[in-house]
């Protein structure tokens, strides 16, 4: 009999849906390629180190591992920073 805690989680149904979708998500063209560039950040956003009157008092961990459509966000990005080179042939040391 196995345990529930040994098998991975399979996360909410809809959570589940939406991360397939994003996973199968194309990146056809520059302007989409671009916009899914500058929408997803290329680092979390929320990693703070608190300082005050210059000591550090605290730090505020990445928050991103918590979203659960993280991993598929980063693929999308992966994807159109991939498409952008390989397809149009830009430099994209801007973009990260």
């Amino acid at each position: 009999m196995e345990s529930s805690i040994s098998q991975p989680c399979q996360g909410f149904y809809p959570l589940r849906l939406l991360r397939s979708w994003l996973a199968s998500q194309p990146v056809q063209t520059p302007q989409a390629a671009h916009r899914i560039a500058k929408l997803i950040p290329a680092q979390c956003p929320f990693k703070r180190d608190l300082v005050l009157f210059g000591h550090k008092i605290g730090h505020i961990p990445p928050l991103c591992k918590l979203n659960p459509l993280y991993e598929e966000l980063v693929a999308l990005r992966f994807k159109a920073l991939c498409y952008l080179v390989d397809e149009c042939g830009e430099d994209i040391g801007t973009l990260t």
